[in-house]
């Protein structure tokens, strides 16, 4: 969402004190702006005063966006940058990217990352049996439930390589990945944030099961119907809606979408396209 925001006025005589300042060093951006990553301390009031010189001369040379990357040892620059009118749009734990919109009206610059990805991971063996958890953290600590294996995607990590590796750590079951089955999306999550939880299906490629020490309460493997039998499962609709998804799936009359790998426009670099290869195969 787009949002107003009022560029600092500069007169002419600002314009003359600030020829005599040396600016900050930028590079251009493919959508008309700038960015600045910061490397050097610097004194906040000198800063304020290079940034109000450098922010002149965008404006002279019809920039738009202005990004300032600050390493956080450089935080003591935070102040000057936001009362030149820079607002936050995101942090990691290194550095601050904050912001600015040099034209009058509404700006177009992106949003912060609005959604977390998870997964849940569908491990069942050839006895019918599921893979199933009970956590020693979080909101099924001491509950009793039964779980499948779940987790975040890491940054830079593909979905199908995030549900192996969460298998992996919490139960040492070795798993193959072979489709998606189904995913959802809620709002106001973590942090405010969006989610999107993705329903895996993996192949066990090991039967020995080691519970993860430092969140895992208990692992094993559990027949099917005494996993959906559970009182918890059956009070959700969510739960109930999986456990349908699920038992399609084994019975064969569920497809879900394969991971293939391919390469697009943005990058050379293989990555997945998940689709419904059983029914474009004519399988």
């Amino acid at each position: 969402m787009s949002t107003s925001v009022n560029s600092t006025p500069v007169n002419e005589k600002d314009e003359q004190v600030f020829q005599d300042l040396k600016l900050l060093n930028a590079v251009n951006d493919r959508y008309g702006g700038v960015i600045v990553e910061v490397r050097e301390a610097m004194d906040s009031a000198l800063f304020g005063s290079v940034l109000r010189a450098s922010i002149a001369q965008w404006r002279h040379q019809g920039k738009k966006g202005v990004w300032i990357k600050l390493p956080i040892q450089h935080v003591n620059l935070v102040e000057a940058a936001v009362k030149e009118g820079f607002w936050f749009h995101h942090a990691e734990p290194n550095y601050l990217m904050l912001c600015y919109w040099i034209p009058e009206g509404t700006h177009t610059l992106p949003a912060n990352a609005s959604h977390r990805i998870g997964i849940s991971a569908f491990v069942v063996n050839e006895k019918r049996e599921v893979l199933v958890v009970q956590e020693s953290t979080g909101r099924f600590q001491g509950t009793g439930v039964w779980k499948f294996p779940t987790g975040v995607v890491n940054e830079g990590e593909d979905i199908c390589a995030a549900a192996v590796r969460e298998v992996k750590e919490e139960t040492a079951v070795d798993t193959k990945f072979i489709e998606i089955l189904a995913f959802r999306q809620i709002h106001k999550a973590l942090f405010d944030k969006s989610d999107i939880f993705f329903l895996c299906l993996l192949e066990p490629l090991s039967s020995e099961v080691q519970k993860q020490e430092t969140e895992i309460e208990a692992a094993k493997w559990m027949p099917f119907e005494e996993y959906k039998a559970q009182p918890f499962v059956q009070k959700h609709e969510l739960l109930k809606d999986i456990v349908d998804i699920c038992l399609a799936k084994k019975d064969g009359n569920y497809s879900g979408f394969s991971p293939v790998p391919t390469t697009s426009a943005f990058s050379d670099e293989k990555n997945f396209m998940y689709f419904n290869t059983t029914d474009l195969n004519g399988q």
